[in-house]
């Protein structure tokens, strides 16, 4: 059995598919326009034939009585029968035949309708439309006259059959023709940008398709693919500049580490071994943050969150407040009952690191004020330490990235800090940034989280 394969392209699948719809409409017009045809055809030699009988009617009912009846409207098959079904007048083409049907009206009709087909030694076959009227008061007596119009060729099915498939299947062929050309065209520029994008690699993706005109589909294919190329540049180059800066973040911890323990193994009675110890153990603790930090931003980058739950923010606050050790003075101004919905140890880390920069880079004391504003719960952390230039205020929230005046006086940060507590919020549905301070003093960064359950994590 021979199993038909569809065409793998989208070219021949939609040229095959119009081909089979234009089939379809096409083979259902050409049984119509046949019938139809055919029907009329039949109905005006029928009309014809009625007229000739009808009038071979007057002339035997006008009398006297003649052998030969002229021929009518071209019809030269005529004849007068009587009750016996003798012929006992025609047309000179009838001269000498038979009766051409015993067909009678009945009832109470007085005209009948009827076909006759003969076949000649060659196997030719020609049929007649025959109508008879009957005449009782003719010269003739009562009688019937028959009148009979020979079928035209286009009355043949199977001629008008085979010029109607021969029309369908040009017609088809050229509709398959322009279809498969429009096509064509229309993919042009779906090729061009696989030729394009075949061109791209890791190593350049600052390369972008060419917009087509004019703007239709296509032309707005080619932007969304320009789009997720920008998005995928800068992912890239996130990721590397991400690589280079975690692996020298590693390195600076490392190298002081292994410089520690070779100078102590060189000469053990110089160093204190306690102090050593104690050393590489900041470093290892140091290595420690960075690489909790890096396992948790790998996290938050694949979109792998807890279930979430109801918090109340000024809850949240107080606790994380009282757990952790600061060096400044903490104002607390906690509006009750802002409640958002998220997972509890994410929110806690995103607080925590807030606090910690805040008490990092703190003079002498940290405020920290929840309240809810625009049907958002807002959670704002200030210090009055030097604060962020409003030029640096985007680059904070980069990942590795600590300001010159935070890297003097730096007492540990990793640089994650605040890239972790963005992408904390975000994965929230929230918003964190920094703004100016109300006093103009020190750094004022600024948490806006959806008010209870209109968040999903």
């Amino acid at each position: 059995m021979i199993k038909l394969r569809r065409p793998r392209s989208i070219r021949g699948r939609v040229t095959l598919t119009a081909l089979v719809a234009f089939a379809l409409v096409l083979g259902t017009g050409a049984l119509v326009t046949l019938q139809g045809i055919r029907a009329k055809a039949l109905d005006d030699l029928t009309d014809q034939v009625a007229t000739a009988a009808r009038k071979a009617s007057v002339i035997a009912d006008d009398g006297p009585r003649i052998d030969t009846i002229p021929p009518t409207n071209r019809i030269i098959r005529l004849q007068i029968v009587d009750r016996a079904g003798a012929v006992i007048a025609a047309s000179p083409a009838m001269r000498g035949q038979p009766p051409m049907t015993a067909a009678r009206p009945s009832g109470g009709d007085s005209r009948v309708d009827t076909t006759s087909c003969t076949s000649t030694s060659e196997g030719a076959r020609t049929c007649f439309a025959i109508v008879g009227v009957r005449n009782r008061v003719s010269a003739y007596g009562d009688v019937m006259v028959y009148a009979a119009g020979i079928y035209p060729p286009l009355l043949s099915t199977s001629v008008l059959g085979v010029s109607l498939t021969f029309f369908c299947l040009a017609l088809l062929g050229l509709l398959g023709w322009v279809t498969w050309h429009m096509i064509g065209r229309t993919l042009e520029p779906v090729a061009r940008i696989r030729a394009e994008l075949a061109e791209i690699n890791a190593s350049d993706l600052s390369r972008r398709m060419s917009v087509s005109e004019p703007r239709d589909e296509v032309a707005e294919l080619t932007e969304a693919v320009n789009a997720t190329l920008g998005r995928l540049e800068r992912a890239v180059e996130n990721q590397r500049r991400f690589a280079s800066d975690a692996s020298h973040e590693l390195r600076t911890p490392l190298t002081g580490l292994r410089t520690k323990l070779e100078l102590a193994l060189a000469d053990p009675e110089a160093e204190d071994p306690r102090a050593t110890i104690r050393s590489a153990l900041g470093d290892a603790e140091r290595l420690q943050a960075i690489v909790d930090d890096l396992l948790l931003l790998a996290r938050l980058d694949a979109g792998v969150h807890a279930s979430p739950e109801e918090i109340d923010l000024a809850a949240l606050v107080t606790m994380e407040v009282e757990q952790r050790p600061c060096r400044h003075r903490m104002i607390l101004d906690l509006q009750p009952d802002v409640t958002v919905r998220g997972n509890r140890l994410q929110l806690a880390r995103l607080l925590t690191n807030l606090l910690a920069n805040a008490d990092r880079h703190a003079m002498s004391e940290v405020q920290v004020h929840v309240c809810t504003a625009d049907g958002e719960a807002v959670l704002e952390v200030t210090d009055d330490g030097l604060g962020i230039p409003p030029e640096e205020r985007e680059r904070v929230f980069q990942r590795f990235t600590r300001l010159d005046s935070a890297r003097s006086r730096d007492a540990g940060g990793t640089g994650l800090g605040l890239p972790i507590a963005r992408d904390i919020a975000a994965a929230h549905r929230g918003r964190l940034y920094a703004a100016d301070s109300a006093n103009g003093r020190g750094a004022r960064l600024i948490l806006r989280l959806p008010l209870t359950t209109s968040v999903t994590v």
